[in-house]
C-alpha cells in the first residue's frame, strides 16, 4: 500500500478489509488549527454543524419552563438533564404554532410548523424543512449533505423538500456505521437500505487502515498523538458497542417457546430506544467531527410516542389521555417519559460536547434544534411549545438564555436558527406562522 505522508485538515485514511472499503477521517488535531485552536491554520473558520432532534409529546406546562426569563434561568423538573449544559442551551416558551383554520393532525401539525414554517395543504404544497434549507448552502461540500437516523428503528424523518420527498432515516446504528465507514458509495436517499447485520462482527474499521495509522502518527506532535491515541480508542469502543448489540444471545436452558402473538411495534422499549439513541449520536459526532457532514437529524420517538417500560402496554402516548392527574394536570407516568426523552437529548449534547477541538468543544460550532409536536399531550395543544436550542454555532449564538414571547408564532425560532447559521432568510413561514421577526435576544 502506498502512504501519504501529506498531512492536511482534509485527509482520511482509506485502506480494504475483506474485499471491502473502509474510510476513517481523521479529527481536528492541533497541527490543523491556530495556536488558539478555533479556527484552521490559515485563518480560515472552523465549518459550523446543524442538526435538529425530535422527541413526541412535549413536556409538562410548569415542569419545564423556567420562571426567571433571560440569563441566569433556573432549571425546572423535565429539563434536568439539561443542568450540566446550561450555559450552552437557550430554552423558549410561550411559542404557538397557528392553525389558521386548517384542522390539527395531531402529532404531525406543530412538527410542520416548527421545522417547515407552515401547514401543508397536502404533499405538493410541503415547503422544504430547515435542515435541508441549510444543508443546501453548508452542506454541499461534505461527503453527505445530511445524515438521518431514528431510534425507534423506523425510516421516517422530518427531513423534507419542496414538494413532500422525505430524506429517509437510517433505522440502526449498525446502519449508519456502514454507511460512514464503508463501502463507500451508498445511495443516501435509499429507503431500503439493509446493511449485512454482522458486518461490525466481522471486521473494524481500523483494522484496515492500521497501516496509514502508524505512518501518519510518526508525523505528528506530543499533544496531537496523545489526542488521535483517544480518538481511536473512543472509535474502537464504538465499534465494540455495536459488535455487542448485533450479537445473538447466548441460548437459555430455561427459555420455551410461547404461543404466537402479535409483534410488539418495532423499538418501543425506551431503554432500547435510549441506547439506540446513544449509538447514534456518538457516530453523529464522529461524522461531523471529521467533516462527513455538517447536518443532521435524529428523531428519537414517532409523533405518537408509542415508547414504553419493557413489559408493559402502557406507552406514553396512552398515559397521556388516561393517567390521572393532581389538580394542576401532572401526571407522574407522563412525566417520567418526558425526562427520558430530555436525557436522550443530553446524550446527544454530551457526544457533541466530548469531542475537545482546541480550547473548545465540537458543541460550541454546532446549534441543535429541539422540536416536539405539542405543547399539552392529553388536548394535543399547540400552545406554549417547548423548544430549545443548544450550542452558539461558532459564536453566533448567545446561549444560557431563557426567551419567552407569549402568543408569538414559533417559526421565530427557526427563523433565528436559519440566520444564525449564515442563511439569507428576512422572513420564514407562511400565513399566521409567517414571521420576519427573529429573536434578537439570542443572536450575537
Amino acid at each position: 500500500m502506498i502512504i501519504n505522508r501529506q498531512t492536511t485538515r482534509r485527509r482520511i485514511l482509506r485502506g480494504m478489509l475483506g474485499g471491502t472499503a473502509v474510510t476513517v477521517g481523521l479529527p481536528l488535531l492541533n497541527i490543523f488549527l491556530n495556536t488558539n485552536g478555533n479556527a484552521f491554520a490559515n485563518g480560515t473558520a472552523l465549518p459550523t454543524c446543524f442538526g435538529t432532534f425530535f422527541y413526541g409529546l412535549g413536556l409538562t406546562p410548569g415542569q419545564w419552563e423556567p420562571k426567571i426569563v433571560g440569563p441566569n434561568y433556573e432549571v425546572h423538573s423535565e429539563l434536568e438533564a439539561l443542568k450540566a449544559f446550561k450555559n450552552k442551551v437557550n430554552v423558549y416558551s410561550g411559542l404557538k404554532c397557528y392553525l389558521d383554520g386548517h384542522s390539527n393532525q395531531v402529532h404531525s401539525t406543530g412538527v410542520q410548523v416548527t421545522v417547515t414554517g407552515g401547514i401543508s395543504r397536502g404533499r405538493a404544497d410541503t415547503k422544504s424543512s430547515i435542515d435541508t434549507i441549510i444543508a443546501d448552502v453548508v452542506g454541499t461540500r461534505t461527503r453527505f449533505r445530511s445524515l438521518e437516523v431514528n431510534s425507534m428503528g423506523r425510516s421516517q424523518s422530518n427531513s423534507r423538500r419542496e414538494g413532500g420527498t422525505a430524506n429517509p432515516a437510517e433505522t440502526a446504528p449498525g446502519a449508519l456505521y456502514t454507511r460512514i465507514f464503508g463501502p463507500e458509495f451508498v445511495d443516501p436517499n435509499s429507503a431500503n437500505f439493509t446493511p449485512d447485520p454482522q458486518t461490525i462482527a466481522r471486521r473494524s474499521a481500523l483494522s484496515g487502515i492500521t497501516e496509514q495509522r502508524q505512518a501518519l502518527i510518526t508525523d505528528l506532535g506530543a499533544d496531537d498523538r496523545t489526542r488521535l491515541d483517544q480518538y481511536f480508542t473512543s472509535l474502537r469502543e464504538l465499534e465494540q458497542q455495536l459488535e455487542l448489540a448485533l450479537q445473538k444471545p447466548a441460548p437459555m436452558a430455561s427459555c420455551s417457546m410461547p404461543d404466537k402473538g402479535e409483534d410488539a411495534p418495532a423499538g418501543t422499549v425506551v431503554e432500547d430506544v435510549m441506547a439506540n439513541n446513544a449509538l447514534f449520536s456518538r457516530l453523529l459526532a464522529h461524522a461531523l467531527a471529521c467533516g462527513q457532514t455538517q447536518v443532521f437529524n435524529s428523531v428519537l420517538t414517532d409523533g405518537a410516542s408509542n415508547i414504553r417500560k419493557a413489559g408493559s402496554a402502557d406507552t406514553h402516548h396512552v398515559l397521556t389521555h388516561e393517567e390521572g392527574s393532581d389538580e394542576s394536570g401532572y401526571q407522574s407516568g407522563v412525566s417520567w417519559f418526558n425526562r427520558r426523552n430530555i436525557e436522550s437529548l443530553a446524550a446527544l449534547i454530551a457526544a457533541l460536547d466530548a469531542v475537545r477541538e482546541g480550547d473548545r468543544t465540537l458543541l460550541d460550532r454546532s446549534l441543535i434544534y429541539a422540536v416536539t409536536d405539542t405543547g399539552l399531550a392529553k388536548v394535543h395543544s399547540l400552545e406554549n411549545m417547548p423548544l430549545i436550542t443548544v450550542g452558539s454555532a461558532n459564536g453566533r449564538m448567545k446561549t444560557g438564555i431563557h426567551v419567552h414571547a407569549q402568543g408569538d408564532p414559533a417559526t421565530r425560532v427557526g427563523l433565528t436558527v436559519q440566520q444564525a447559521m449564515g442563511i439569507a432568510s428576512a422572513a420564514w413561514g407562511t400565513e399566521s406562522n409567517a414571521t420576519s421577526k427573529a429573536i434578537s435576544e439570542v443572536l450575537a
